[in-house]
């Protein structure tokens, strides 16, 4: 029974292949061709992973193509252990192979026969013989699985040893005999060199041409050893600003960026941070009468030392400062009077015009190491009689000199121009008090001269110009017109300590006394526009460089008072205490044109450095779908609507 069944199914699958064979069609015999690629078929495509991070599972993007056919484990063994030295004793007691050398004798089939040859004896043959050379050892091959008998690829460089070698100076023995005419003939002689010098710089021009090239000379005994000390002070200097840069690293760093996050709990009032107080030794007793930063170098700044009363007239200085070294200033000039004002040229930030008490003017060239002034006025120059309070520079004249103009208690405004190296004057306006004519003898009229403390030159329209007295008036005068004013303001009662134009709007401008108040004028208008009483004689007012309605005050009881009118019309949003109220008086303030600071001078010869928190330097806000808009177009219509504001009640009709 097994035997049929096991036919019968081996029937059916013969068959069932026959009926395959035919039934395949012709397209599966055709040939296909397969690309083979470096993929693994078998590697999985879609491998998700758990991701902490994200807390999610993602997919793997790389995937492993590697496949190994195959692999064997190795192993390795120490040298110094038990089983490595049984390898290596088993090594050298392997027996070595000898190789036997045959030499086969050829037959000499050149000219000449074996006779030829002389015969040698079998002794000499056995003597002159060597015996064969043994073997050499055959060489291992290293194995590359086995990192034993790999050599270390690293090399290591041989120690050197470092020092330092020098030429030595040069050296050359020199004996001579002196004599009193001898040495006296050699002071004689340098001094003779030093006065030709003086004079030939006193013929340069003082701002050289660029076409102008500067022309070597010899240097003196004398010069030559400045210059080796110039070269040790900008040593020193550098040095002296790395110490005090990590000293106040910390004011160094955040005075730029730092912000005070308290003012946003402060209802839109701000304050001033202490940052640098500049002070030198020599200059304590004298109070600081002016101050003017570098339009060039934003860290710079000069100050001016004099004193305001009368009965303690005795000298002066001139410093600059840098906020990069504030515990040693830069350039110190000494003066035999007080300092009342200075300014700094714009296009030439090296040239420092200088006022002085007894009424001359300076010219200071900070490229040229001399203590004393380049160009200075006399008497017969036309000097002032009285002290100096305030010089401005100009644009220069239609023939490229230097020009600037000075006021002072004489009542006289002067224009200087500097041609052919030497000063000279030309009265603009000579101040008078209208009204206050008086008959003299022979019937002469005589008048009082007005004395001038403060002017202001307009930023656009270059005649025009702003004049303080100390009689409380101030005069709108033009260059042009020199024996009449444009237009007179009954400002205030007592002396205008500072007049000031405003930098954005063309037609406002500020002004401050000593009877306490701040007033804000349209020159249009013969009433002030804003009123603001301080309690205090007030030494100083600025406008900020950055927004059209904010300026800063300071008066003699130690306070800075910061306004801003488009946040309170009213009252300053910062009154802060600078110094001690009882032992000094604030005289000066300026703000930098490019930091958030601004600098203050007292009484005591100190000058502090502070910086104004965001509420005091706030810009417009930013609305919905609407871009900040920034600019002194934006700065003039913000300072317009204020204005408006203020003019609204005054035009209305009274009921």
């Amino acid at each position: 029974m097994f035997g049929i069944w096991l036919s019968s199914r081996l029937a059916l699958r013969a068959g069932s292949y026959l009926w395959l064979c035919f039934s395949i069609p012709k397209e599966l015999k055709e040939e296909v061709t397969r690309i083979l690629t470096a993929n693994n078929p078998h590697a999985p495509q879609n491998i998700v992973r758990y991701s902490f991070k994200e807390r999610a599972y993602k997919p793997i993007s790389y995937v492993d193509q590697l496949a190994i056919h195959f692999s064997l484990d190795g192993n390795l063994l120490l040298r110094d252990s038990d089983e490595g030295r049984r390898q290596g004793a088993k090594i050298e007691l392997a027996p070595v192979e000898s190789t036997v050398i045959e030499v086969e004798e050829t037959e000499v089939k050149e000219e000449g026969s074996k006779e030829d040859i002389p015969a040698v004896s079998a002794e000499e043959a056995g003597e002159g013989e060597e015996p064969p050379p043994h073997s050499r050892k055959e060489q291992k091959l290293t194995n590359q699985f086995n990192f034993c008998e790999r050599a270390s690829q690293t090399f290591n460089n041989p120690v050197r040893e470092r020092a330092c070698q020098m030429e030595p100076p040069p050296r050359a023995t020199f004996s001579a005999t002196a004599n009193q005419w001898e040495i006296y003939d050699a002071y004689v002689e340098e001094l003779q060199k030093l006065e030709k010098s003086k004079e030939k710089e006193k013929q340069k021009p003082l701002v050289a041409k660029k076409e102008d090239k500067p022309r070597g000379r010899k240097l003196t005994s004398l010069e030559s050893q400045s210059d080796d000390v110039t070269k040790v002070t900008k040593a020193a200097k550098i040095v002296e600003r790395m110490v005090n840069q990590n000293t106040f690293d910390d004011l160094a760093q955040d005075f730029k960026y730092f912000e005070d996050p308290a003012d946003e709990y402060r209802d839109q009032e701000g304050t001033l941070l202490p940052l640098w107080k500049f002070q030198y030794d020599k200059a304590k007793r004298l109070a600081v009468t002016a101050i003017c930063w570098n339009p060039k170098y934003k860290d710079l700044f000069a100050v001016g030392h004099g004193s305001y009363d009368f009965m303690k007239q005795s000298r002066g200085m001139l410093l600059l400062y840098t906020m990069k070294n504030p515990s040693f200033p830069e350039y110190i000039f000494n003066s035999e009077s007080g300092i009342m004002c200075l300014d700094i040229h714009n296009d030439h930030p090296y040239l420092l015009v200088v006022g002085f008490y007894d009424g001359n003017v300076a010219i200071y060239n900070l490229k040229k190491l001399h203590s004393q002034p380049g160009y200075k006025s006399s008497a017969k120059s036309g000097k002032h009689t009285d002290p100096v309070w305030q010089v401005k520079w100009q644009k220069d004249d239609l023939d490229n000199n230097l020009n600037f103009f000075s006021i002072s208690s004489d009542g006289r405004i002067v224009s200087w121009t500097l041609v052919k190296n030497e000063l000279v004057h030309s009265d603009v306006i000579k101040l008078s008090v209208e009204g206050t004519t008086m008959e003299g003898p022979e019937g002469l009229q005589l008048q009082t001269i007005g004395c001038g403390t403060s002017f202001d030159f307009h930023k656009k329209i270059d005649y025009l110009f702003l004049v303080g007295t100390e009689e409380g008036k101030i005069y709108k005068c033009s260059k042009s017109y020199s024996s009449q004013f444009l237009d007179t303001f009954d400002a205030h009662h007592m002396a205008v300590d500072a007049v000031s134009w405003n930098p954005y709007h063309m037609k406002i401008f500020i002004s401050c006394s000593s009877d306490w108040t701040v007033k804000i004028w349209d020159h249009t208008i013969k009433t002030p526009m804003f009123i603001f009483d301080l309690n205090s004689a007030v030494g100083d007012v600025a406008w900020a460089p950055y927004s059209s309605t904010i300026f800063a005050a300071v008066t003699t009881d130690g306070k800075a008072h910061v306004f801003d009118l488009s946040i309170n019309k009213y009252e300053a949003i910062c009154s802060q205490p600078v110094v001690a109220k009882k032992k000094n008086k604030i005289t000066h303030v300026q703000f930098n044109p490019i930091y958030p600071i601004i600098i203050i001078g007292d009484d005591r010869g100190h000058v502090t450095c502070l910086k104004l928190s965001p509420n005091l330097r706030k810009m417009p806000k930013e609305k919905k779908g609407q871009e900040i808009q920034k600019g002194p177009e934006v700065e003039i219509t913000k300072l317009d609507k204020l204005l408006n504001l203020v003019r609204e009640p005054a035009n209305k009709p009274e009921k």
